[in-house]
């Protein structure tokens, strides 16, 4: 574990397998940090890939500073992140959820020239949330009714979406609950909401048709079951960027890379070795 300075006084959780095999960057959802990608670490690594993930700031182990809760700045930290790794050599990137959403604009603010593929897991973009001109995603209704019950009780509120990110609360023991549970509770309150308002509000749609025009491998992993980032979103994104790939998910719910980690990783490296 390395802890990166972004700014002054805001430093980053970067983990990072090491090794000489390709890169992968992880970036995580909300509101968990970047254990949620062990699964896919462990297994990844074993085949030769060098798994990267960092915590955004205000979750995990980051700094939890009191400002810079946008997609903006987190792209910005993610940029940092990759400028003291250095990494010379082709390198793929993915996004889980919010995560997705910030790597979208990462992509399309920062053009790494030394990306190779790009995947979106359950991706809440290019609009997590309907809006004028878009009729796709949840109901504007969805984001403020969370917000308003994390200002109320927010261990309630994250063991009530914790249930939300699979097919059903019984696909999954406790035991996952409980983890799932405890990586949400390691963020700050105030990041937490602010980072549900930008979920809420961020528009990425003017992103998605630059990262259309880099003609870059671009990978949507999706479930129909998804309850979070609804299955029209990964439509959405298919039709809108030029070449994508949808790989469609039967089984699980949002959170495809625990509920069906073992598809997720077989399609993860097939995809980022073509």
């Amino acid at each position: 574990m390395a802890m990166i300075p972004v700014e002054a006084n805001v430093s980053l959780r970067v983990e990072d397998t090491g090794g000489n095999g390709k890169p992968v960057f992880f970036v995580h959802g909300w509101p968990l940090d970047l254990k949620m990608f062990e699964y896919q670490f462990t297994t990844l690594k074993e085949n030769g890939y060098r798994c990267i993930g960092l915590d955004l700031r205000g979750f995990g182990m980051s700094a939890k500073p009191w400002q810079g809760y946008n997609y903006d700045v987190f792209a910005d930290d993610i940029q940092k992140v990759m400028n003291e790794l250095n990494l010379e050599q082709k390198f793929a990137i993915v996004g889980f959820s919010m995560g997705g959403a910030i790597v979208m604009r990462y992509v399309a603010k920062y053009h790494p020239n030394t990306l190779s593929h790009l995947v979106f897991i359950g991706a809440a973009a290019p609009s997590f949330r309907k809006r004028e001109g878009f009729p796709h995603g949840q109901d504007r209704e969805f984001c403020d009714q969370i917000i308003t019950k994390l200002m109320q009780n927010r261990p309630r509120t994250i063991t009530e979406f914790s249930r939300l990110l699979f097919r059903s609360p019984e696909s999954q023991g406790p035991e996952i609950l409980s983890w799932l549970f405890a990586q949400s509770m390691a963020a700050s309150h105030y990041a937490t909401v602010s980072s549900a308002k930008a979920l809420r509000d961020e528009d990425l749609r003017n992103d998605m048709q630059m990262i259309s025009g880099r003609n870059l491998p671009v990978a949507i992993f999706h479930s129909i079951h998804d309850k979070v980032s609804l299955f029209d979103l990964a439509q959405v994104m298919n039709s809108g960027i030029e070449g994508s790939k949808l790989v469609q998910f039967n089984e699980g719910g949002h959170a495809l890379n625990i509920e069906e980690k073992e598809k997720t990783n077989e399609e993860l490296m097939k995809f980022i070795t073509t």
